[in-house]
């Protein structure tokens, strides 16, 4: 009988089996292992007494008889359970005694096992890094911490400004004189520049991002004059709230 063969009821050891789903199978693998157990034999186990022990009821076995391979269809319908994987395949063809497929189709099984491992590990590599959620809320990461001259660099009290000056580096000249008026008279605002009071390096976006939300109450937008005609410093002045210490 199979069972009095030399390690008969105990799986052979394929080292890369134990963490592979079965899915890592190929069609050329199933369609030699249907050539097994598709035929009905009173002295090996076959596809039926396979199903049975996978946990399949009466009823399911029933169903894959319809079918002219029903090996095939019964990985199939086992590949979607939790506990589908080589290893627990490989188990319970040595605990029905059936050597003859596991010295048949183990260097197969080996192979289809060592491409699966290494197509996951090229996959898991050519993965981008990047931080876990990408979105429009607050920040989880330090890059805005210490984006000023004054900043704290932990982020624990960031500098605080009455507006951000948003403009072209052709205009500088008039944001000179926007400093001068707004900073140096009895307005005594805090502006932010960003040539001026933020460190080199920063993030342009970063910049953009934090000085219009965080830091300042009002943003002044200086337009290019080709665009439209160059705001007048009295109405740019009136859009900066007074800060009332």
């Amino acid at each position: 009988m199979a069972s009095d063969r030399p390690g008969a009821g105990s799986a052979p050891c394929f080292s890369s089996a134990s963490p592979v789903p079965l899915a890592a199978l190929n069609m050329r693998v199933r369609r030699r292992l249907a050539l097994f157990l598709n035929v009905q034999s009173l002295v090996a186990a076959d596809w039926a007494t396979l199903a049975e022990e996978l946990g399949f009821e009466y009823l399911e076995i029933r169903q894959l008889e319809a079918y002219p391979n029903p090996t095939g269809r019964l990985l199939d319908a086992w590949q979607g359970r939790p506990d589908a994987s080589v290893s627990r395949l490989l188990e319970l063809l040595a605990k029905l005694g059936r050597q003859d497929v596991l010295e048949e189709l183990g260097p197969s099984i080996e192979e289809d096992c060592q491409k699966y491992i290494l197509k996951q590990q090229q996959e898991e590599s050519e993965k981008p890094l990047q931080v876990a959620a990408v979105d429009s809320s607050v920040p989880r990461t330090l890059e805005l911490a210490g984006i000023t001259t004054l900043d704290d660099p932990l982020g624990q009290m960031p500098e605080f400004f009455d507006a951000f000056i948003c403009y072209c580096p052709n205009d500088i000249q008039f944001v000179q004189e926007m400093i001068r008026q707004l900073e140096q008279t009895n307005y005594r605002l805090k502006l932010c520049v960003s040539d001026r009071d933020v460190l080199p390096g920063t993030c342009v976006w970063s910049i953009a991002s934090v000085d219009g939300w965080w830091w300042s109450s009002q943003m002044i937008i200086c337009k290019a004059r080709n665009v439209t005609s160059r705001p007048s410093l009295h109405s740019a002045s009136l859009q900066v709230p007074i800060r009332s210490d």
